[in-house]
């Protein structure tokens, strides 16, 4: 396996990053997982958008966007495999031992893993934690993850794939790594971005293809909703068949359905849309 280390490819055994970089010590980073079918990633201009506006929210040096696009290029070729989780990740590279940000510059790693294609449908939890709509980091994709790293940690407990978190005032927000739409009387909904859950690429996507609306929704429309699926750059569309102890029979019901079969097409005939 090779990666993308600060400027060209290296072997994965050789590859290193200083302890003392600020992604390591503190999370001071951002990312972005793109999907790559048979070496052509997937909407990556819409991935390397948002990683820049991530990066200025934390205040990161504007990354250079035609340097990742080559990395992620470099990569995918180097290493091939039918199905790639290609991995962008963005630090604030080698900084003291604190809060304070160094003047080395940032650190960029782009490295690709192989994944599956996942089942159609899924179960998800809801967990006492919340997303705070009005952090510093809301919105952003932050490698400050450990929350998602328990949240995911108590699915995985009880045989569910994904935890969905509401906000400070009650309301659905997303998942640990996906958002979450339901369906009710036959229409499509999904948290508003100022909830506080993460502008997905794919949230937009099978927003814009289903003309699903954006709703704020309290957390118990799990309870009644319809249908309920989740989006990311993994899952696609995906269905859940199970939230809590609530079980939703024969997911993916007639709405989703046709939202997964509008987003494969739509997918499939645009790689960059």
């Amino acid at each position: 396996m090779k990666i993308w280390l600060d400027g060209g490819l290296q072997d994965i055994e050789g590859a290193r990053v200083s302890v003392f970089d600020h992604g390591l010590t503190v999370g001071d980073g951002v990312f972005e997982t793109v999907k790559a079918a048979d070496g052509r990633p997937f909407a990556l201009t819409r991935h390397l958008d948002r990683l820049a506006r991530s990066a200025r929210g934390l205040g990161l040096p504007e990354p250079d966007l035609d340097e990742v696009r080559r990395a992620c290029a470099a990569v995918v070729d180097a290493n091939p495999m039918p199905l790639g989780r290609l991995r962008i990740t963005y630090t604030g590279g080698v900084s003291p031992l604190g809060s304070d940000r160094g003047d080395h510059g940032a650190t960029l790693v782009v490295a690709l893993g192989e994944t599956s294609r996942r089942p159609d449908s899924t179960a998800v939890i809801t967990v006492p934690w919340t997303r705070n709509e009005r952090g510093a980091l809301a919105g952003l994709k932050a490698t400050s993850y450990a929350e998602n790293v328990v949240a995911l940690a108590r699915a995985h407990e009880q045989g569910a794939s994904e935890a969905l978190f509401a906000n400070t005032v009650g309301q659905l927000c997303e998942g640990t790594g996906s958002n979450v739409f339901v369906v009710l009387d036959g229409e499509i909904h999904t948290p508003p971005v100022p909830s506080g859950c993460l502008a997905g690429i794919t949230r937009a996507l099978a927003a814009e293809w289903t003309g699903a609306r954006e709703t704020d929704l309290p957390l118990d429309v799990l309870e009644r909703a319809d249908e309920v699926f989740l989006t990311s750059t993994l899952r696609d569309v995906q269905a859940v068949h199970r939230v809590d102890s609530r079980e939703l029979p024969g997911a993916p019901g007639p709405v989703t359905a046709k939202a997964m079969r509008i987003f494969q097409e739509r997918a499939g005939n645009d790689l960059d849309p």
